[in-house]
């Protein structure tokens, strides 16, 4: 056993083969272990809709490689550079000085991407409660709070760095960054608006997740309001995001809260039908859209001999369609339109010319 006591490059063989021992120790177990700290907190803040596989998924790869540094500055603590190699100290510039803050900029940062993917799932974990509630705020707060975590700890995360690896007098540097604040808010101009406009729409809440609005040139659905911008899911697919500062300087129109949606139109008939079938033509459609399912209550339907045009007489039909979505309405109203024309062939009388005047629905 004395090849044991021998040296290399001024180490011990000891000393070398406990360095490759605990290698190939993480190399093998670096997963094992890994899993089985996410197991340990998904104890913690585990959900029932939410599989313990997803904790391990998310947390795998950080985990890994935190333990990772942790086991190669064991390994290496126990060997050195040789010192025939005069390689600096580690104060001094040089391969020690590299190495040492390679390390702590790799340790810190993989703090920072555990403590991220807990606030994800964490996150992922209120969401999915969320769903369960009818109300769409919380489906609204919870990604904006978790993109305010994840900033918040990426600040922390750079100041530390700052101030373990570089040396910097970070209490100096945050007095300074007062002086020079001026000069920064002016540069993030725009950010800082957009930023204090999305806190605007969450205190005045014109709209919500899910919400379709109406801006300027704009209309879709809201699937995520962020700290930049919103995003708009327009009807023809596409994603559209707009600066949360346009959102609060202009009009917008919330038709997921309107009740309902109007539509107006005038039926022109032959100057020749006889009043009695004018009557019983008005009297049925009346009757009609009155009885139809999708006609909102409160506001019922208006169907009346108009008066006189040219060479014709007009029949205004007004009603209301208990829907916000506008394809639900023109579906709503193809089908009213068709039960009119069988009503108007059944009565046997006749649209004049031009058959149909079809003004622009009036919102209301």
């Amino acid at each position: 056993m004395q090849y044991l006591s021998a040296e290399i490059l001024e180490n011990k063989v000891t000393d070398i083969l406990i360095l490759v021992g605990i290698l190939g120790f993480g190399l093998l177990f670096r997963r094992f272990l890994a899993d089985n700290f996410s197991k340990i907190l998904y104890r913690f803040i585990k959900h029932d809709k939410i599989p313990i596989q997803t904790c391990v998924a998310m947390l795998r790869q950080p985990v890994r490689l935190f333990i990772s540094l942790i086991l190669l500055y064991i390994a290496f603590s126990f060997v050195h550079f040789p010192t025939s190699w005069r390689i600096p100290s580690q104060e001094e510039f040089g391969i020690r000085m590299i190495l040492l803050k390679s390390f702590q900029a790799g340790f810190i940062f993989s703090i920072y991407w555990i403590l991220v993917r807990i606030a994800k799932f964490i996150a992922l974990i209120f969401q999915e409660r969320a769903t369960l509630t009818e109300s769409k705020l919380d489906d609204q707060f919870i990604p904006f709070f978790r993109d305010l975590v994840v900033v918040g700890v990426s600040i922390l995360t750079f100041f530390v760095m700052l101030g373990v690896v570089f040396k910097v007098d970070v209490v100096a540097l945050v007095t300074g960054l007062g002086i020079g604040g001026l000069a920064i808010a002016l540069a993030a101009r725009e950010t800082l608006e957009n930023l204090f406009a999305s806190f605007t729409l969450f205190l005045d809440l014109p709209f919500v997740v899910g919400d379709n609005i109406q801006s300027d040139k704009v209309s879709g659905d809201v699937e995520k309001i962020g700290f930049r911008s919103t995003r708009l899911r327009t009807g023809d697919g596409s994603l559209i995001a707009i600066p949360n500062r346009l959102l609060t300087a202009q009009a917008l129109e919330n038709q997921t809260q309107r009740p309902f949606r109007r539509a107006r139109y005038l039926l022109k008939l032959e100057i020749s039908t006889p009043i009695e079938k004018m009557k019983k033509v008005v009297s049925e459609i009346n009757d009609y859209v009155l009885n139809h399912e999708m006609i909102y209550r409160t506001d019922p339907s208006i169907t009346r001999f108009e008066g006189f045009g040219d060479n014709s007489l007009e029949i205004l039909v007004s009603y209301h369609i208990a829907t916000f979505d506008a394809s639900v309405m023109r579906r709503i109203k193809e089908e009213i339109n068709y039960q009119i024309m069988v009503i108007i062939q059944q009565n046997e009388v006749k649209f004049a010319y031009p058959t149909l005047k079809i003004s622009q629905d009036l919102e209301p």
